[in-house]
C-alpha cells in the first residue's frame, strides 16, 4: 500500500512539474492595450497602401480560419481583435502589428511543408502581439528623443503619431516590428504553447524557422531573419518548453488537405504585382531652433502632476505620459530635441531608489544604444521627496549631441516617477532656467 501511494505521489509530482509552462508577461510599456489596438489599426491602414494583399477568396478564407482557431487557444487576456491577411509577395516573411493585425506573405505559405509549420509562424506573430513587443520597443525608444513621437497632441496622429516617422509606412513601423532576441525567444515559447494547446505538433514552428535558416541562407529570406533575430539554441529552448508542458500529444495535427490546396493554389498563381510606391510625404527637418523659453509661466495639471511651464510651450498628455515642448521642438520625424518628458516606470522588486533608477536606465539604454551616462546619482529633491539626478548624452535630432537630464523619485512603492529634460548640448545654458523652474514647481497629486 505504501509503495502504491509513493508511485501515485510521484506521478502527481511529474504532472505538476510538467504543467509548469513558462509564464510570459508583457514588459515595460508606456502605452495602454487600447492604444495598441488603435496604433495597429492606424498602422495597418498605412501599410496596406504600400503592399499588395492577396484577393483569392479560398486562400484568404483558409488563413483567416486557421488564425481564428489559433486565436481561440491563445492566452489573449487583453482581448486583442486578431485579423489575418495574406500579402502577395514571394519573400518568406510574416509580421504582426500591435493590437492584432497579422500578415503572412504567400512566400511563407509556399515554403512551409505542412499546416503545423505555418500555424507555428502565425502563433509566433500572435505572441508578439499578446506580449506587446512592438509597443514595448517603442516605449524603450521614446524615453529619450530617439523615437520622440511621444509628442502626441503636439504633432498629431493619435497613438501612431507617438512612434511614426515622416517616411513611408514601413519606415514608420520599423520600430514596432524590430524585436530583440529575448523577444523572439518569448514569442517562440508562447507560440509553442499555442501550438500545443491547439493540438499541433509543438516543434513545428522552431523546425520551420531552423529549416529556413539552413536552406535559404544568402537569399531574400535573410530579410525575415533581420526582422526576426534568431535566438540562441532555439530548438533546445522549444524542446525544453515542450517538456514543461508535456506530455507531447500522441497524435498531433501536422497537416490538412486544406493547407495543401491553399499552397497548391498559391504556387499556380502568377508572379505578384510590383509593390505600390509609397507616398512621398517627407518634409525637411527644421533648420532653425525654436524660440527661447518664455519667462512667463503657465499652469499644467494632468497624469497626477501639477507644475508651471513656459507659456510658449505646448503640453500633450496621454495617460501617464506627458510632453512639454515648444513649437519646432521636434524634427520632421517627430524626434524630440527640446522639452521635457514626464512618465511613470514600474521597476521589478526594486530594493531602493538607486535600484529602481538603475532598472529604468537599463531599459532606456536598450532602446537607445547611443545613450551615455556622464553624471550619475546626484541627490536632489522634488516636491519635498528624495530624488536622484542623472545626466546623459545622446545624438540630437537637430545635429550634434544633446544633453538629457533625468530626475527620478518614487511616486509610490512600485512606481518610479521620472522627468527627462532634453536640449542640444550647445543650447543647455539657454534652457537651464526653464528646466529648473519647471522642477521647482512640480507637485505630485
Amino acid at each position: 500500500m505504501k509503495i502504491r501511494l509513493i508511485i501515485i505521489a510521484l506521478i502527481l509530482l511529474t504532472v505538476t512539474v510538467r504543467a509548469e509552462r513558462t509564464r510570459l508577461k508583457p514588459g515595460f510599456n508606456a502605452f495602454s492595450p487600447a492604444q495598441d489596438i488603435d496604433m495597429g489599426k492606424q498602422s495597418a491602414a498605412q501599410i496596406e497602401k504600400e503592399i499588395n494583399l492577396l484577393t483569392d477568396r479560398d486562400v484568404t478564407s483558409y488563413v483567416a480560419s486557421l488564425g481564428a482557431q489559433l486565436a481561440a487557444r491563445a492566452p489573449n487576456e487583453n482581448k486583442f481583435p486578431f485579423t489575418f491577411k495574406v500579402v502577395d509577395e514571394k519573400e518568406i516573411n510574416a509580421f504582426a502589428l500591435p493590437g492584432g493585425p497579422v500578415y503572412i506573405n504567400r512566400g511563407a505559405i509556399e515554403a512551409a511543408d505542412n499546416e503545423a509549420q505555418i500555424a507555428g509562424v502565425i502563433g509566433h506573430e500572435m505572441s508578439h502581439v499578446i506580449l506587446r513587443h512592438g509597443t514595448n520597443q517603442a516605449s524603450k525608444g521614446q524615453l529619450i528623443g530617439g523615437i520622440g513621437g511621444a509628442l502626441g497632441g503636439i504633432l498629431g496622429g493619435g497613438a501612431l503619431g507617438q512612434v511614426a516617422s515622416a517616411g513611408g509606412a514601413f519606415a514608420a513601423n520599423s520600430v514596432l516590428l524590430k524585436y530583440s532576441r529575448d523577444a523572439e525567444t518569448q514569442a517562440d515559447l508562447m507560440g509553442t504553447q499555442i501550438l500545443y494547446d491547439s493540438g499541433y505538433a509543438p516543434r513545428a514552428m522552431a523546425e520551420f524557422f531552423d529549416k529556413l535558416a539552413k536552406e535559404h541562407k544568402g537569399t531574400s529570406v535573410e530579410q525575415f531573419f533581420s526582422n526576426h533575430p534568431i535566438p540562441e539554441n532555439r530548438i533546445a529552448k522549444v524542446n525544453a518548453e515542450i517538456m514543461k508542458i508535456g506530455p507531447e500529444p500522441g497524435n498531433p495535427k501536422v497537416d490538412t488537405p486544406e493547407f495543401q490546396r491553399a499552397k497548391k493554389s498559391l504556387l499556380a498563381m502568377p508572379a505578384p504585382k510590383p509593390k505600390p510606391k509609397p507616398a512621398d510625404n517627407t518634409t525637411a527637418s527644421p533648420s532653425a531652433p525654436p524660440a527661447a523659453p518664455s519667462t512667463r509661466m503657465t499652469s499644467f495639471a494632468a497624469a497626477g502632476v501639477e507644475l508651471q511651464h513656459p507659456d510658449n510651450w505646448k503640453p500633450a498628455a496621454n495617460g501617464t505620459h506627458v510632453v512639454l515642448a515648444p513649437a519646432g521642438g521636434a524634427d520632421a520625424k517627430g524626434n524630440l530635441g527640446y522639452g521635457v518628458i514626464i512618465d511613470v516606470f514600474k521597476p521589478q522588486n526594486a530594493r531602493n531608489l538607486d535600484d529602481a533608477t538603475n532598472q529604468f536606465l537599463d531599459s532606456l539604454r536598450q532602446g537607445n544604444p547611443d545613450v551615455k551616462i556622464v553624471r550619475s546619482r546626484v541627490q536632489t529633491r522634488v516636491d519635498g521627496r528624495q530624488a536622484q539626478l542623472t545626466e546623459l548624452t545622446n545624438a540630437s535630432p537637430f545635429g550634434g549631441t544633446e544633453t538629457d537630464v533625468i530626475v527620478t523619485l518614487f511616486r509610490s512603492t512600485n512606481e518610479l516617477q521620472y522627468f527627462i529634460q532634453v536640449a542640444p548640448t550647445k543650447s543647455v545654458p539657454q534652457y537651464q532656467q526653464a528646466f529648473q523652474s519647471i522642477m521647482n514647481s512640480v507637485r505630485l497629486r
